[in-house]
């Protein structure tokens, strides 16, 4: 059955580009006995898709309206029988209609109005349909219903809610859009070799299915999924959640496994949303619960290594200033010379000739550097008859300004300082070594188990009939991306061990002033 149902995909997608999700979500719904809701656009193969699903099938009939606030149940039902009214009865003639198909594409299904409502709630659910007075059963496989938008009518509440197989279709990516261009009408009608699957084979998964069971680790997913989905205000009825379980098994059964495990239930993310923008909350919910969250985890290490590699270029970079042995800080003159002074001050001069600072109240004292001699501080700053000016509040002839140290310009040396490496404490070297080691080895961890990690999707994505596309797809595409950063993280952060053995563990030599 899994080869079968494998070649049946390859006949689907054909000419259905980047709808491998839409595809298997489809006969799965099919087999289980569900309906599929496609949410989109006009023109991205909604239709296509359910003709497609119709083929697969042998000896069966299909139907296929477009609903509109207009449509009347004969649309979908079938008309009244003239001759069953001339007996008094009401009878509709329901052949090539929706009771007499097994699939059926009913497009912009939440037109449906009251007067055909309940009809087709009967038709979904229940597979039986009242005609007149008699209610007889329908061959119903599964309906595919499109839409572009979710109702907005608290009426239609129960429609919505018979589809349990949800999936927003969008059109074709860039990247798909060659591939688009290049459908040609031959390949549209291009026969492919697939064995068609009966009504009978329907039966008989669906009956084989039912004792599958829930592995512990899949039904503890399931109870935890139950709690996020209540703390997220998303209701889903204990009869959606049985009929869950139904497509889980059928998709354990097909798959040829015994029980249900975790992989088969990322279906979910296709059940157990009401509203588009609780798919991203879910798909996240999936991919933490699944440890495939390697984009934030990567991010974490990131920040991780970039602190460290600061840390240790700060460290190897690190310079104390040297001292003698009286703990003073040491300088060189420009002479060479070892000093515990940090500067040298002396008199400026001009040409021999003593330079001062002008008054305190003006912006630049020193003339920009080049300070004032005493003609130059008479001329622009004391009058020419007393030799005074007035500074801070009082007047001060020029002999008391100029015999005042504070008013001479100076010249200043700043000597170098003498540094070495900074000494680091045996214990601050080993404790660094440590925390490095074991941030070294959990990221050994991590990148080693994404590479595990990605085996395992790739043998899901290769043996599972069901999983193909969607956020499955972006998770591996995601991981292939994401390891060789890991690997490389890895290195950068065993390369900082070698800075952490090298930093200078000598103590300081004593220094002898000259």
């Amino acid at each position: 059955m899994k080869t079968k149902l494998k070649n049946i995909f390859s006949y689907i997608e054909s000419t259905l580009i980047e709808r491998s999700v839409p595809v298997r979500l489809s006969l799965l719904a099919a087999l289980s006995g569900e309906h599929l809701l496609l949410l989109g656009p006009p023109g991205t193969a909604k239709s296509e898709l359910a003709r497609k699903l119709c083929n697969v099938f042998t000896d069966i009939n299909y139907f296929e309206r477009l609903l509109t606030r207009f449509s009347v149940p004969e649309e979908l039902f079938g008309p009244l029988s003239i001759k069953a009214l001339e007996d008094d009865r009401y009878h509709r003639l329901t052949t090539g209609y929706l009771p007499d198909a097994s699939v059926a594409f009913i497009d912009e299904i939440f037109k449906a109005n009251s007067a055909i409502l309940n009809s087709l709630l009967t038709i979904l659910n229940e597979r039986e349909f009242d005609n007149g007075n008699v209610r007889v059963n329908v061959p119903l496989i599964s309906v595919i219903a499109a839409s572009n938008e979710l109702p907005d009518d608290e009426g239609l509440d129960a429609l919505f809610d018979r589809f349990l197989f949800r999936y927003q279709v969008v059109p074709v990516t860039n990247d798909g859009f060659n591939d688009l261009l290049e459908i040609s009408s031959d390949s549209e009608s291009s026969q492919f070799d697939f064995e068609k699957l009966s009504v009978s084979d329907v039966d008989e998964i669906q009956s084989n299915s039912n004792s599958i069971k829930l592995n512990a680790e899949s039904h503890e997913l399931l109870r935890k999924l139950r709690n996020h989905l209540s703390d997220k205000s998303i209701y889903i009825s204990d009869r959606r959640w049985r009929k869950a379980l139904k497509i889980l098994q059928v998709c354990a059964f097909t798959n040829n496994k015994d029980v249900i495990d975790v992989w088969d239930c990322v279906l979910l993310t296709h059940l157990m949303w009401n509203h588009p923008d609780q798919i991203e909350d879910l798909n996240n919910w999936f991919i933490e619960m699944l440890k495939l969250d390697i984009y934030n985890q990567t991010k974490r290490i990131e920040k991780l290594v970039l602190v460290w590699e600061s840390k240790l270029d700060e460290d190897k970079s690190r310079y104390t200033q040297k001292t003698n042995s009286s703990g003073e800080n040491l300088y060189k003159t420009p002479e060479g010379k070892i000093t515990t002074q940090h500067e040298r001050v002396s008199l400026a001069e001009r040409d021999n000739e003593v330079l001062f600072l002008a008054p305190p109240d003006k912006n630049d004292r020193t003339n920009n550097g080049a300070g004032y001699t005493l003609n130059e501080l008479e001329e622009l700053f004391f009058d020419d008859n007393f030799k005074q000016s007035h500074i801070e509040g009082r007047w001060v002839d020029v002999q008391n300004y100029i015999n005042n140290t504070q008013n001479r310009l100076v010249n200043r040396i700043d000597f170098e300082a003498l540094t070495e490496l900074y000494y680091f404490s045996e214990d601050y070297i080993v404790n660094q070594r440590s925390e490095l080691t074991d941030i070294i080895n959990n990221v050994k961890y991590e990148c080693d188990n994404f590479i595990k990690i990605q085996n395992k999707i790739n043998t899901v994505e290769n043996d599972h009939l069901w999983l193909s596309g969607g956020f499955i797809k972006k998770s591996s595409d995601e991981i292939n991306l994401m390891v060789p950063k890991l690997v490389d993280y890895h290195q950068r952060l065993q390369s900082l061990l070698i800075i952490n053995e090298s930093l200078n563990k000598k103590k300081h030599k004593e220094i002898t002033i000259n």
